[in-house]
């Protein structure tokens, strides 16, 4: 199958970009063996390169390349299939702007190419390169932070001791996880994560109650999270807590339920935040916007978990506007390295920006995420990088700090 791949890089301030001749004569070489097409432009700081050929050898290429540190900042653009080849020869080809004026490399690309001008113009990889040339700007963060500079320290969460044993007939129990703002030494509230009471997964959890009283047991153990808060002396932190937005619709009195269970636990309704994740489809949309309507009166804030995993994101965002949006630990897997994912964050920090919404990324596992994320805009931070959930407690926070 044929494979096109597209990256960004910087050239290391420790390769000279005379030595960028050098460089592609040995990746010519290389790139003839195995079959692949490479187009390099340089700007004199940043690459960008396009690599044709078997998807195997484009994805053993990429990985050398990620590894060589000749590059610093590698990401990539664009990965994509298709039924030919765009460029002449195999091997690689060098377009240098600190050379040539950008309408005369645009023009050497365009006659290097196997495309009709007419095709070229509409192809998604010429378009990248026309970007690149005009200088326009792609998906890239302001560089402030950098994670070779910071290391973390431990720290003692500033919570009672973890609770050993379980509360009368409980069903389940709660995991703590804080979500911090990482360069204010702060943290900004707790998530309570359900698990079965063999310490299971929430997945097991729920299949192993009664689904025809799913929505129900998932109100109720709302009640469990509350008094854990209560016992551990969480004093003005909120406390987030997960539930199937259906339980709002189908449970009757379920604000009335929650509202009860807040204060029986000498919490305020405005330390409690109701996280409703988009992956469950919400059917009687007008009975649910009722229902956020009444916890939004009752002063309990709000949020949508695992925002762009899902059916609804956007569809929610339009008919309300929730306090916090959590963005997928999928889509901020290792943005640092991917095009595509840090123009999608940059989007939402736009959006979320204009409506005055709150932004986490949750799933945080390395400084690498971590900096290029604080550097988009967003402040607020989940993940086994700086506090793992802990059973009936709260775990060690690790912070950042500058080395």
């Amino acid at each position: 199958m044929l494979t096109t791949l597209i990256y960004r890089s910087q050239l290391n301030s420790s390769c000279k970009s005379e030595q960028l001749d050098a460089l592609i004569k040995h990746a010519r070489q290389r790139n003839a063996l195995m079959n692949i097409t490479g187009i390099m432009l340089f700007n004199g700081l940043e690459i960008l390169q396009v690599l044709e050929g078997a998807e195997e050898s484009i994805v053993k290429l990429f990985h050398r390349i990620r590894d060589d540190r000749r590059h610093t900042d590698v990401v990539e653009l664009m990965r994509d299939y298709g039924p030919r080849r765009r460029f002449e020869n195999v091997g690689m080809f060098l377009f240098d702007l600190r050379i040539e004026s950008p309408k005369a490399v645009l023009e050497s690309v365009l006659r290097y190419s196997k495309l009709e001008s007419y095709l070229a113009s509409e192809d998604r990889v010429f378009k990248f390169i026309q970007s690149f040339i005009t200088q326009k700007k792609t998906a890239r963060a302001a560089s402030a932070l950098t994670a070779d500079k910071w290391t973390l320290s431990k720290e003692n969460a500033p919570f009672g001791e973890r609770i050993e044993g379980l509360i009368a007939n409980q069903s389940c129990q709660f995991a703590l996880q804080p979500i911090v703002e990482p360069t204010q030494g702060k943290i900004t509230s707790l998530e309570a994560l359900i698990r079965g009471n063999d310490g299971g997964s929430p997945e097991r959890f729920f299949q192993s109650i009664d689904q025809n009283k799913i929505y129900e047991i998932d109100l109720q153990t709302k009640a469990y999270a509350f008094a854990l808060a209560e016992k551990l002396g969480i004093g003005g932190h909120k406390i987030a807590v997960n539930l199937l937005p259906m339980s709002l619709v189908n449970v009757p009195g379920a604000v009335e339920f929650l509202v009860d269970q807040i204060k029986r636990h000498g919490l305020q309704p405005e330390q409690v935040v109701i996280e409703v994740t988009e992956n469950e489809m919400i059917s009687g949309f007008n009975q649910f916007n009722s229902a956020i309507k009444q916890l939004r009166a009752e002063g309990i804030g709000l949020a949508i978990d695992d925002f762009g995993s899902g059916y609804a994101g956007l569809s929610l965002l339009t008919r309300f506007q929730p306090d916090k949006i959590k963005i997928d630990r999928e889509i901020v897997s290792d943005i640092h390295l991917s095009g595509p994912k840090q123009a999608i964050v940059k989007s939402i920090v736009s959006c979320c920006t204009d409506m005055e919404i709150s932004l986490v990324a949750e799933g945080i596992e390395k400084l690498e995420e971590w900096c290029w994320l604080e550097s988009a805009g967003i402040r607020r931070f989940q993940g086994f990088l700086f506090a793992r959930p802990q059973l009936n407690g709260v775990g060690d926070i690790h912070w950042p700090h500058i080395i």
